[in-house]
């Protein structure tokens, strides 16, 4: 692979990702794990709280037999992985809202698989947000800073195709104005 400034910054994003991605989980895994403590941040809207999750998001597919489960949370998303890795870095043009939005979806990918192979199987998460009252509750699933990074990096993807499309938009209504 060589060092081009698209590269880099792959290679940036993927180890800054990932890095801090195992770093956070390493002090839920020291601070949270065996301890059953929940702990509530402005006033309860975030919340630090262990979890094992050997599903995808929001535990998908937890219930799966071990070995279809294994075969599927590793293998496939590996393999998924590899191509969005290589697209990115095959790819002559790219829009830098592109490139960072799917260079982070790699990395907190990447930094998943990696803690489920490590794990057995499974990943750490420990963050929560959400409302809670007397009479209503509203919260996410409990995640990690690689779900954050995937969340931010489609984010980006989605915006970077709402701003090509104005772009093209635009472009084509240039040429029909310049026409008559």
């Amino acid at each position: 692979m060589p060092f081009t400034k698209k590269n880099i910054v792959i290679l940036l994003v993927l180890g800054l990702v990932i890095a801090l991605d195992h770093i956070t989980k390493g002090i839920a895994i020291y601070y949270l794990k065996d301890t059953g403590q929940v702990y509530s941040f402005w006033g309860d809207l975030f919340r630090l709280q262990y979890a094992e999750n050997s599903g995808a998001f929001l535990s998908l597919g937890a219930n799966l037999p071990e070995a279809l489960r294994s075969m599927i949370m590793t293998g496939l998303n590996a393999v998924i992985l590899a191509a969005l890795l290589l697209y990115l870095i095959l790819r002559k043009k790219i829009s830098l809202l592109l490139l960072y939005g799917l260079s982070m979806i790699v990395a907190g990918g990447l930094g998943n698989l990696i803690d489920r192979v490590v794990r057995g199987g499974h990943v750490v998460d420990f963050m929560n947000m959400g409302i809670t009252t007397n009479t209503f509750m509203l919260r996410t699933g409990i995640f990690n800073v690689a779900d954050l990074a995937i969340m931010a990096g489609l984010f980006l993807v989605v915006l970077n195709e709402v701003l090509e499309i104005r772009q093209k938009k635009k472009t084509a209504l240039k040429e029909v104005q310049q026409k008559k």
